[in-house]
């Protein structure tokens, strides 16, 4: 067995949820001022347990609202998990939420910088290899152009450019790719391939769509209403989630 990069120890994530919905401010302290703001424990997972292996391909399936994105966002660091605990081995390359690490009011290339920073780049790493993102996302003719002004595609592609720039240890992407047309995202999975079987990065894939799972993935976890439903061969795991 391959050594372990990412422990999930029985993990849960419990979020408190008002009781009624709340539509400002106003009705919110209002509520808290009369002594009438409740509210209800919600466990967006309980007790997941599972162990990725340094340069596996593991795709994470299930239903909208099944606790997927936030698995992600744990094991990416983003969010603590009420119980358990994620250990992870190496650094870290996650592509959560489109846009995330973007100022829209700063062009494409002043965003280059500034998600390359926050991914924990020098400005010297993004000056050697800012041609090569700026060619792999294709953005080349748009570069001065504020990114409020870009698609969501054209953002998911410097998203992906910029994470992937570097060769991490664990690539974490969350519907990054969904938003992108169907060339783009040939071109990002061909990329992910080159990660995982050239240089031994580890993936974490989350998608809607089971036919890329099984393309891009090698073995799947079921998550189902935030329980852990079943783990082994994606083919396996995916023609189970197709029954449900």
């Amino acid at each position: 067995m391959n050594e372990p990069i990412v422990v999930i120890n029985h993990v849960t994530m419990t979020f408190n949820i008002a009781s009624e919905q709340l539509n400002n401010l106003k009705e919110y302290f209002l509520a808290l001022v009369k002594g009438k703001l409740f509210f209800k424990a919600f466990n967006a997972l309980e007790d997941i347990d599972f162990v990725v292996e340094r340069g596996a391909r593991y795709g994470i399936v299930g239903t909208n609202g099944s606790g997927k994105s936030t698995l992600l966002k744990i094991i990416a660091g983003v969010l603590e998990p009420s119980k358990g605990r994620v250990a992870i081995g190496g650094t870290i390359a996650p592509l959560i939420e489109l846009g995330a690490g973007f100022d829209f009011e700063l062009t494409a290339r002043e965003n280059i910088y500034l998600n390359g920073a926050l991914l924990g780049y020098s400005k010297a790493f993004i000056n050697e290899r800012f041609d090569d993102i700026v060619e792999f996302a294709e953005v080349r003719d748009f570069l001065d152009m504020p990114m409020k002004n870009y698609s969501s595609g054209m953002i998911a592609r410097v998203a992906f450019a910029v994470a992937t720039a570097t060769i991490p240890d664990i690539l974490v992407v969350d519907e990054a790719l969904a938003v992108g047309d169907f060339r783009f995202q040939e071109k990002c999975e061909a990329r992910i391939r080159e990660l995982v079987d050239e240089h031994g990065t580890t993936l974490l894939f989350v998608s809607h769509s089971i036919g890329q799972v099984e393309r891009v993935c090698e073995k799947a976890v079921w998550i189902e209403k935030g329980h852990m439903r079943m783990i082994g061969d994606v083919k396996d795991v995916c023609e189970a989630y197709r029954q449900l």
